[in-house]
């Protein structure tokens, strides 16, 4: 939804603020503000208009002395007005204020309250308090200077050449002067050990509607993103059920090489079945090597796999919002929840399945949230999750590994989410979709994508200079010539040793072949050949 940058200490130049938060414009073109309190501080915002588009201005003044700004959505905003803030005054209808009056009602502990996704940070006087919504949905990076002062941005492009040492701050924590960083988010479903629940196909249908329906909140025009893949394709799905009767229609976006790509032929089949007004993208590999580097200082990341999928991500999410909308939702989270990755047919047991499906989720933000954040972003686009609601997550993570394991339905993977949505009597998708296998987003969108990456990254880099990488990159050296491309245009947008450090690779487990694409694990078919012997077995 925006750009938010916070200074806590006197003496920076108001203009040079101004040109750091300018830095993240994209995540916010409607408006722009800075506010610096009395005793000096900084607040900075960069604003996507999408709820209360006329008075939601930030930064934002509570009751007294109190101001924040904030880069997300509060869902239940709504309900929070009614109850436990009804005596409090609100300035706006902006979803927004609610934080700033629960830091007047609550002090530093409230973060458990809210429903949504966040990054902010309130200050009052010479105290505040930064935090970061439970999964990392938002981004968020603090750092500091070498007089001191505290910085805290939504990409690190606006504090990078600011601080002495600068670092992602941790998903599920507050950060204030007094407590340091302190962790509010602990869920049950963090201990492997507390995976024991039967298997509810009515109650995961249930609670994923309920995802999607609060993630409906807008006062703007909004779309779905559909690959065809089940993830999309099942909010996009339950979006269309919920607005019948409406009159709304639902924009539907897809990519590929072409109109014969494995996720566009897919995602045209269940445009058409769903019933939503569908655009199809195509972009070239030419125009997708052409922008790596642009991308890259977007992402704010080196990692492979982050930078392969986020480039086809890039160019539909520029698609979009010339189409007038500004917010999608999006399937990130139910390859990580329900084990849906190739490789998690390899684990060595129910108890390190269910662990790797756990890490996978707390490392969410390094990689696909990271990719679904800013490669939107970089239009003015905002992408919501369903699947990493936490509700959704609390059912979801803690049922019994054994029902997740794809060995246990014949090699079919997230069996139990497909399940709990063949309906028969009213279909939520085509069959073969429901039971297509898992292609991840940057082969789906055609596999000369992936081919051809490669081999211009390789024909980029010479012996000679890869021989250099651990003495060029002793931290996380790159181990392939498509990395250590990757990581050269990191370097130089971002040379510092903290840039280098934010930054984690996705590395598939239990599989002889590291490279992260879904084509790698020998598990993988083709997604253009449907998998109709393992549709007869269910």
């Amino acid at each position: 939804m925006c750009g938010i940058l916070a200074i806590i200490g006197k003496g920076k130049d108001e203009k040079l603020v101004q040109q750091l938060s300018k830095r993240m414009s994209h995540r916010g073109p409607d408006e722009s503000d800075i506010h610096i309190t009395e005793s000096g501080h900084f607040l900075a915002h960069e604003r996507l208009s999408i709820v209360d588009l006329h008075t939601g201005i930030q930064p934002i003044q509570g009751t007294s002395t109190a101001w924040m700004i904030h880069n997300g959505e509060i869902y239940n905003h709504q309900k929070l007005r009614n109850t436990i803030l009804r005596n409090h005054t609100f300035r706006t209808t902006s979803d927004s204020e609610v934080i700033v009056h629960l830091y007047e009602e609550f002090g530093y502990d409230f973060c458990n309250l809210l429903d949504g996704m966040f990054a902010f940070v309130v200050i009052d006087g010479d105290d505040y308090i930064a935090a970061r919504d439970p999964l990392g949905i938002k981004p968020l990076y603090y750092g500091i200077d070498e007089r001191g002062r505290k910085y805290f941005s939504s990409e690190m492009k606006a504090i990078a050449d600011q601080c002495t040492t600068f670092s992602t701050f941790p998903p599920g924590h507050i950060y204030t002067e007094k407590t340091g960083f302190v962790k509010y988010y602990q869920p049950e479903w963090e201990d492997a050990s507390k995976a024991v629940e039967e298997v509810d196909y009515k109650a995961i249908r249930k609670k994923l509607t309920k995802a999607v329906k609060k993630r409906l909140m807008a006062d703007v025009p909004f779309g779905v993103l559909l690959s065809g893949g089940l993830d999309s394709s099942l909010t996009s799905s339950i979006a269309c059920r919920l607005l019948e009767g409406t009159g709304q229609k639902i924009h539907s976006f897809s990519i590929g090489l072409d109109a014969d790509s494995p996720d566009t032929k897919a995602a045209r089949k269940v445009a058409e079945f769903i019933g939503t007004e569908h655009h199809e993208i195509h972009f070239t590999i030419e125009q997708g090597i052409e922008i790596l580097e642009k991308l890259i200082w977007h992402l704010e990341t080196y990692d492979v796999t982050s930078i392969r999928a986020s480039t086809p991500m890039y160019f539909l999410s520029k698609a979009i919002t010339e189409q007038g909308i500004k917010m999608v939702l999006s399937g990130e989270g139910a390859d990580e929840v329900f084990g849906g990755y190739l490789y998690f047919r390899n684990a060595p047991s129910p108890e390190e399945f269910q662990q790797e499906t756990i890490d996978r989720v707390q490392k969410l933000f390094t990689a696909d949230l990271l990719r679904a954040d800013k490669s939107t972003m970089a239009h003015g686009l905002e992408a919501r999750v369903p699947f990493l609601d936490k509700k959704f997550l609390e059912l979801a993570i803690k049922i019994k590994p054994e029902e997740k394991q794809p060995k246990t339905y014949d090699g079919i993977e997230k069996y139990i989410l497909r399940k709990a949505f063949d309906t028969p009597k009213k279909p939520y998708l085509p069959d073969e979709v429901l039971w297509r296998q898992k292609e991840q987003f940057s082969d789906g969108v055609g596999y000369n994508w992936i081919d051809t990456l490669i081999e211009y990254c390789t024909s980029q880099v010479t012996d000679e200079d890869f021989d250099k990488a651990a003495k060029l990159f002793p931290y996380n050296t790159p181990t392939t010539k498509e990395a250590f491309f990757y990581r050269r245009i990191f370097q130089n947008f971002y040379p510092q040793v903290s840039a280098a450090e934010t930054v984690r690779k996705w590395i598939p487990k239990w599989q002889e072949n590291q490279d992260p694409s879904g084509r790698a694990n020998s598990a993988h078919v083709k997604a253009d050949v449907l998998i109709a012997s393992e549709i007869e077995k269910v």
